[in-house]
């Protein structure tokens, strides 16, 4: 990992904790949130991707209100609710240990951003809910190029931007998918594994895996003093 220059970070899943909108939200859901959560979550992807094979582009904000139509019907959830989960995926919770070592991480003198399918009033909404708006330097959204990850065209933003050679991205995401996106088209990339998940086979494998991003700080601090 040595010569970095910056750390490239996925927002929703990564940062953020996407299924902290329907737990916020469990005692009208009931049992089934989790359930319900992840499976609006699997539909958001897909929805991604077959829209960028399709070649018929909608954003992020309008892919996460028609794959929650299609949750609540899948798991016969009050209509009425729609309005207030929508209102908290804007401002979902990140992860417990980000903030603090996002804030370590600025004090080390290397490009912070995030690169995300969301929309720019998505991630600036998100980053300014949770306090951290002072830590990024940019907010990288797919919506500069019309098309998801894993895109080469989205992973060439960064690069374009720092004028910085694609090894010295450290890219992070909790996605395999992503993690193998961006690891083929350059990065170094980390998969963060919260979950104990397994890594897809996409004839990549990502320079670390870790549990938390307090790893990525003994990694980052590490290269730095090499």
């Amino acid at each position: 990992m040595k010569n970095i220059k910056a750390i490239i970070f996925d927002a929703y899943g990564t940062l953020f904790d996407v299924n902290s909108a329907a737990q916020k939200c469990k005692n009208k859901i009931g049992d089934k949130w989790e359930a319900f959560a992840n499976y609006w979550r699997t539909n958001q992807l897909e929805y991604t991707w077959l829209r960028s094979l399709m070649n018929r582009h909608k954003d992020f904000w309008q892919i996460t209100e028609d794959t929650l139509d299609k949750s609540m019907k899948a798991f016969d959830i009050d209509g009425s609710m729609k309005n207030e989960l929508l209102d908290l995926y804007k401002v979902l919770s990140p992860f417990v240990e980000v903030p603090e070592v996002l804030k370590e991480l600025k004090n080390e003198n290397l490009k912070l951003a995030i690169l995300s399918n969301g929309t720019p009033s998505l991630l600036n909404e998100l980053v300014k809910s949770n306090n951290l708006e002072n830590i990024f330097d940019d907010l990288f959204s797919i919506e500069e190029v019309g098309i998801y990850k894993p895109s080469s065209k989205v992973y060439d933003l960064p690069i374009n931007k720092y004028k910085i050679q694609k090894n010295e991205v450290a890219f992070l995401s909790s996605n395999t998918w992503d993690v193998s996106g961006g690891g083929n088209y350059g990065y170094k990339s980390i998969w963060v594994n919260r979950n104990k998940n397994i890594f897809d086979n996409l004839d990549f494998k990502p320079e670390y895996e870790i549990k938390s991003l307090i790893e990525l700080k003994n990694i980052i601090k590490k290269d730095l003093n090499e």
